[in-house]
């Protein structure tokens, strides 16, 4: 540690000094804390982290295969989800991210994203002491886990929060609290909304104390002052400790949002980035196995500064948002123009630069577009939105997709869209065999565009076998307003009985993800650190990339998909190359076939793989 913590401290001195000034009291305690923790630090993790540093690359690996899920619907709590691991094994997952499952109080959670204590969990999940078993035995099992680090603010149920309601001058200086709603007010005039609809305003009035409280998420959310180096200190060390029990990715939940300063719209500030640089260099000194994951819901400009430089690096993985919400609007298009404009930006960055992709989160789909690319093609913002959300809910004539709206705001004309992959696909109401068909045809090309992208795969838990919605939260008091709860669905072990067997849609795409994921574990054209650039298909339905990794053996991965129900044919990029994947075609029979022709055939929803050596 000592080696690591000389190797970076005159920067974490000069950044330390740039956020809280000449407070050399402050900085003393912060190097004691990073020593704390280091020293609480089990022999078996630093074992880990020595094994990290001299394989720094292994999260860039082909063969890295992510899931999330919710430990309660998965498997009850943690003790299950234990329990439960041959499953991981068996769907190839070696990445597993939980999502929260730190202290909440039931009727103020937002989905585990209000945290009442940062080193207790949920009792109905279990104890600190079965996650840290379940991260020992994760790692016995080569599986890595993650799990989501609430940064922006706390509930108002903790400890700090209940300290400054009553007064105390010490906590209320952890959050942001005003005597009247003169600064607030003036806070409002350039802070943008998150939930407009649900959450209105930025700030809440506490009645009991006669203060007003800055609560940018929901007003059980109190957001923290990291302009007070304590908060900085206690969340850094709260990270820590959750490092120390075993996690491998910690997940900054909200990040862009963690600095407030009157004026601005209180997002992506610059002091952002050197707090995040900050416990960046911290994990580095004490854990460094240890990976940060930004979550930045925001415009792809905004998105990428929070990998920083290759020489300083702040979230070694991000969120790829941009590409979600694309595919999501290509698949209701039938357009792939977008979405090649938004591959070739991402196909450009740095090979350094690693995203976690997905096809739906554990939130909802934002249509946050690159409206004035799409303009050009007609595609107004506010009549496209409604497109979009009439499309996935299967309002629009024609649409099979099953989805529900979440945080619907008729002033705005917005909102945001929630379902299953399965359900959004056309599954749920697909009545003939053919229909049937089609729908898992969509399902399985939209998971192998996934799986072809740069980075780390993360499936949700339940696509593997087409779980469909679960709309059981009508009937819940807890959860019935909040709609993201239709995919948050309980796993339903049953249907994942059917999953050796094809002839079930459970079985059906359970074998063709697993064929997907065996084939790109195979081939390191597919590894994050691989080069990519799109193609011409002549078709504005098929989009096509090539992978190419110089490293022997040296090969290139020419990949073709029809976003469209429609067959469409298309020029040859790779004559007398051998195919490694097609839609509806299986392993054993894509091994033996030469794409020879001079224009291949997809069918509706089609998608191919194919090879050839890249030194040819």
């Amino acid at each position: 540690m000592e080696e690591r913590l000389q190797e970076c401290y005159d920067e974490l001195t000069r950044l330390y000094k740039e956020l809280y000034g000449e407070d050399e009291a402050g900085f003393a305690y912060f190097l004691g804390m990073l020593k704390r923790s280091y020293e609480d630090r089990r022999d078996s993790l630093r074992k880990r982290d020595e094994e990290r540093l001299l394989n720094p690359n292994w999260y860039r690996s082909g063969d890295m295969l992510g899931m999330m899920l919710y430990v309660d619907a998965f498997s009850g709590n943690l003790q299950g989800l234990k329990e439960r691991l041959p499953y991981m094994e068996e769907c190839g997952v070696n990445y597993l991210h939980l999502m929260p499952l730190l202290k909440t109080v039931k009727e103020r959670s937002d989905g585990g994203y209000a945290v009442a204590d940062f080193r207790t969990v949920q009792p109905e999940l279990g104890t600190m002491e079965d996650l840290e078993s379940l991260a020992d035995e994760c790692h016995d099992k080569g599986i890595s886990l993650c799990l989501d680090f609430v940064m922006n603010h706390t509930s108002e149920d903790h400890a700090w929060a209940k300290a400054a309601r009553a007064g105390d001058p010490v906590a209320k200086s952890r959050y942001f609290f005003f005597d009247d709603w003169t600064i607030p007010n003036e806070y409002e005039k350039t802070v943008p909304q998150v939930f407009p609809t649900t959450a209105p305003g930025n700030f809440t009035y506490l009645p009991d104390c006669n203060q007003v409280v800055m609560t940018c998420f929901y007003p059980f959310q109190w957001d923290l002052n990291y302009a007070n180096n304590m908060v900085f200190h206690d969340m850094t060390e709260n990270l820590l400790f959750l490092a120390n029990r075993g996690i491998d990715v910690i997940r900054l939940d909200a990040v862009p949002y963690i600095w407030k300063e009157l004026g601005t719209n209180c997002r992506n500030l610059p002091q952002v980035h050197t707090l995040v640089r900050m416990m960046n260099l911290a994990a580095y000194v004490v854990c460094p196995g240890v990976l940060l994951l930004g979550e930045v819901v925001m415009e792809p400009a905004r998105v990428v500064p929070y990998f920083g430089t290759p020489e300083k690096p702040e979230c070694q993985i991000l969120y790829n948002v941009t590409t979600m919400c694309t595919t999501w609007h290509t698949l209701a298009t039938r357009d792939v123009r977008l979405l090649k404009s938004q591959m070739e930006q991402v196909f450009a960055l740095p090979v350094s630069c690693v995203f976690q992709n997905y096809l739906r989160c554990h939130d909802d789909i934002g249509w946050g577009l690159d409206y004035p690319f799409l303009q050009q093609f007609g595609m107004e913002e506010v009549p496209h939105k409604k497109y979009l959300n009439d499309y996935f809910t299967g309002k629009y004539p024609g649409s099979p997709s099953r989805g529900e709206l979440y945080n619907d705001d008729p002033r705005l004309k917005d909102a945001r869209l929630c379902g299953t992959t399965a359900s959004l696909c056309g599954l749920e109401t697909a009545q003939t065999a053919e229909e049937r068909k089609l729908a898992l045809s969509c399902d399985e090309m939209l998971h192998a565009f996934m799986l072809s992208q740069s980075g780390i795969p993360v499936l949700y838990s339940g696509d593997e076998i087409a779980q469909k919605n679960d709309y059981s939260y009508h009937e819940d008091p807890d959860r019935k307003e909040d709609s993201r709860y239709v995919h948050r669905g309980r796993f339903r072990w049953d249907l994942a009985e059917h999953r050796t067997d094809d002839q079930t849609e459970e079985g059906w795409i359970f074998e063709a993800l697993r064929d997907l994921e065996e084939i790109r574990a195979a081939h390191p054209a597919f590894r994050a650190d691989a080069a990519c650039r799109v193609i011409e298909t002549g078709s504005d339905q098929v989009l096509g990339f090539v992978r190419r990794y110089e490293a022997a053996p040296g090969e290139e991965v020419v990949c073709l998909y029809n976003f469209s129900p429609e067959p469409c044919e298309v020029a040859n990029p790779a004559i007398g190359a051998a195919c490694l994947a097609a839609g509806k075609q299986r392993k054993d029979e894509c091994e033996k076939r030469i794409y020879s022709e001079e224009t291949i055939a997809l069918p509706g929803y089609g998608f191919v793989w194919i090879k050839k050596n890249a030194r040819a």
